[in-house]
């Protein structure tokens, strides 16, 4: 299996099962259905760690009680946490609010931001980088990683030049007409001549990819969804685990729907074991030799 480096952060999602839309200026009615892990660099590192992979995270924490047990709960996963560094900051705290259609919405209440440079030290032997920060002061480490490895990068930050990586990816929803109307353009502004591959994720509506030569369109899985909440981290961990795993990009854009459908079906951020072994083993069928 792999060794990857994943950078983002780690945090606490305190989750809410509303009963009605939200609206502004009006009481609403909900469950409180509790705390739970999550962060991007955790949705995205522990399906990963649970597929088999040697993952480590590089991010910040902050010294208080809850980053102890951010730091304990992620590593109980099998993801290697020594390269997160503890700061005197609140540790990075959300409310969910999940709908009655499994919809998400994400309140930011506390997040921690590492100024200490060993938090971005990238010196670390691995086969694939994933970014999961908008931090803007990577730029440098990255453009020298990708000359011995695979980088791949989330979409924002989309300043020209701040993701020196092999494939970005975006959220449509998280992304506007600037990247949008020409994506394979957009994404050479921002990771330079490098890129391979442009990846524009549409939620339900599947994922388009675009390189120099193609573009390749992958319809997503049919499901009825119970809680979004991490699927795009759970389609980028599927997404990487095919292409560290030898995949050329259509089976690996299948992958990645698979993996970020299966995660609307669970009500946490992110995808449990027994999930990602289903995943793995359907996968391993699919591409036996017949």
């Amino acid at each position: 299996m792999a060794r990857i480096l994943v950078i983002g952060s780690v945090a606490r999602d305190d989750v809410v099962k509303m009963h009605e839309r939200v609206r502004e200026g009006t009481h609403l009615e909900g469950t409180w259905r509790g705390p739970r892990l999550g962060g991007g660099a955790s949705c995205t590192a522990v399906p990963l760690a649970y597929a088999g992979h040697a993952v480590k995270v590089i991010g910040a924490l902050g010294t208080d009680e809850l980053g102890d047990e951010l730091i304990a709960e992620l590593a109980s996963t099998g993801v290697d946490t020594s390269r997160i560094v503890r700061i005197n900051h609140p540790s990075t705290r959300s409310i969910i609010l999940v709908n009655g259609n499994g919809e998400r919405t994400i309140v930011n209440v506390a997040r921690t931001r590492g100024e200490d440079p060993k938090d971005r030290r990238l010196d670390v032997p691995v086969d694939c980088v994933y970014v999961r920060s908008r931090r803007l002061d990577l730029a440098q480490q990255l453009s020298e990683k990708a000359g011995e490895c695979l980088i791949v990068a989330h979409v924002p930050p989309s300043e020209p030049g701040c993701r020196p990586a092999h494939i970005l990816v975006a959220s449509d929803t998280d992304v506007g007409p600037e990247v949008l109307d020409s994506p394979l353009d957009a994404g050479r502004r921002i990771a330079g001549d490098r890129l391979e591959w442009m990846i524009v994720t549409h939620g339900a509506n599947g994922v388009t990819a675009y390189s120099r030569d193609d573009t390749i369109y992958v319809p997503a899985p049919r499901v009825k969804p119970v809680d979004t909440t991490g699927a795009g981290d759970s389609f980028a961990a599927g997404l990487v685990h095919a292409l560290v795993s030898g995949a050329e990009m259509k089976e690996a854009l299948e992958t990645g729907a698979a993996w970020g459908a299966e995660a609307t079906l669970w009500e946490s951020s992110i995808l449990p074991p027994e999930a990602v072994d289903r995943l793995t083993q359907l996968q391993a069928v699919a591409n036996a030799p017949r």
